[in-house]
């Protein structure tokens, strides 16, 4: 008989979510969340989502991804806990390429994120919209 093992802490999912995202396997990042997960955008500029909730509708949000941005990276990531210890406050950015015009991209995200059983289960994602909304992005009017 194994011992059972520890649940995976959520600064150790987090970062297994990140490497997930940069080898751009959108269906294993995908499977690393809850049934009911809630992914949120509370800076969505108008047309775009700001809630999505379960694990289908974040899938659908996601799957084409890697055909807008090519992240090589996540420099400067900070995880900060807090008092509820299911959940943490990441601090990072996203760097890489807009693949539809081959422009540089960068990010600051501040995301809250909170693990229930060893998978993601609230996702709030504080990013700058105005980014996405210059010309030249290959964003605007389109959902991110």
């Amino acid at each position: 008989m194994s011992a059972p093992t520890a649940p995976i802490a959520p600064a150790d999912l987090y970062r297994h979510s990140l490497r997930l995202l940069l080898e751009k396997d959108i269906s294993a990042w995908v499977g690393l969340w809850a049934e009911d997960g809630v992914m949120e955008f509370p800076f969505a500029p108008p047309g775009w989502p700001r809630r999505l909730e379960g694990k289908e509708a974040i899938a659908a949000y996601m799957r084409p991804y890697p055909d807008h941005i090519d992240l090589h990276a996540f420099p400067d990531l900070r995880i900060h806990r807090t008092t509820d210890p299911e959940t943490i406050v990441a601090e990072m950015r996203g760097v890489g390429r807009l693949v539809k015009t081959d422009s540089p991209y960068e990010m600051t995200y501040i995301a809250v994120v909170t693990v229930r059983d060893g998978l993601i289960a609230s996702y709030r994602d504080y990013w700058n919209p105005l980014a996405v909304l210059e010309p030249g992005t290959g964003f605007a009017g389109s959902a991110r």
